[in-house]
Parts: structure tokens; sequence; C-alpha cells
């Protein structure tokens, strides 16, 4: 922690990695959890797949986000399931929850800078784009090729001259 400076670690999966996280945090090192849609483990997933719509999986994210909390978590992601599950983990656990594709109801949310400043052409259903900086930065670099091909770049004001 001291040498790389970072205030927590995050983890993927729920009751599987409780063991993992009372361990660490026995130890002194923060650990904030992260169930639902796990993108380190996608492959397990069967693909970037909403969780929860199932009513039947329930149970299952109830017992992870459960088995997350009791081993010591600061605070658990939800991220890429149902609202009405994510909601209801939210109401049971007594640990902060952050929403990222998943409610309103959570205790904070989160997106990822690239999706959410628009620099992302095919961000995830879940993403409000609050900019358009690709669109900027297409046209930047188009008027750059074309400043270059047409010589108009660089001028003297942005190249070296002798003193005189």
């Amino acid at each position: 922690m001291k040498e790389t400076n970072c205030g927590a670690v995050k983890l993927e999966g729920g009751a599987r990695m409780a063991e993992t996280i009372h361990f660490l945090v026995e130890r002194g090192i923060p650990v904030m959890g992260h169930i639902g849609l796990t993108p380190q483990s996608t492959n397990t997933l069967g693909g970037f797949k909403t969780q929860g719509r199932d009513e039947d999986t329930w149970p299952i994210h109830q017992a992870d986000a459960k088995a997350v909390a009791e081993a010591g978590a600061f605070s658990i992601v939800l991220e890429g399931m149902v609202e009405p599950l994510a909601a209801q983990i939210s109401e049971e656990i007594e640990i902060p929850t952050i929403g990222i594709g998943a409610s309103a109801e959570c205790d904070g949310q989160i997106l990822v800078l690239e999706d959410m400043l628009g620099l992302n052409p095919n961000p995830p259903k879940f993403v409000k784009q609050y900019g358009n900086l690709l669109q900027g930065i297409e046209d930047a670099v188009e008027g750059y090729a074309k400043d270059v091909k047409s010589r108009a770049f660089p001028t003297k004001d942005q190249t070296y001259q002798i003193k005189k």
C-alpha cells in the first residue's frame, strides 16, 4: 500500500472471495468488493451479460453481497445487474453500494471516464455521456493532418528563428 500509494484494493467476486477479503482486511488492507457483472471474469459469465434477469439467481447475488460485507469490505460495486436486485441488495447490506449499470438506489455511482466523456463510440447501455470529446479529437486530428499536408503548419509562430 505504501509503495503504490493506493488507498484500497478492489476484488471481483462474491462468496468465493470472502476468505481473501477477510485475510487482507485483517492485515490492514482496505478492500472494496465487486459483484454482478465482473469484467475481469466475463468468460465465466458467458460474456458481458446483465446479471439477475432470472429472479431465481437473486439469492446467489444477495449471498455474495452479504459474504463480501461480512468479510470486512468497506463498500461494494454492483455492476450490470437488474435495478430491483441492486436496490434490494443496497437495502439489505450495511456497507455502501456503488452502482455501475445497476440502480439509482445504490449509495453512489461510478462510470468509466472514457465512456462518460464520449471517447467510446459504443458505450454500454447504462452510460450517460456527458460530453462528446471523441468528435472534438477527431476534428482536431483532421485539422492537424490537413494543415501538415498543405504546409499551413508549422508557421513562423511555431518554429524557432535565428536572432538578428
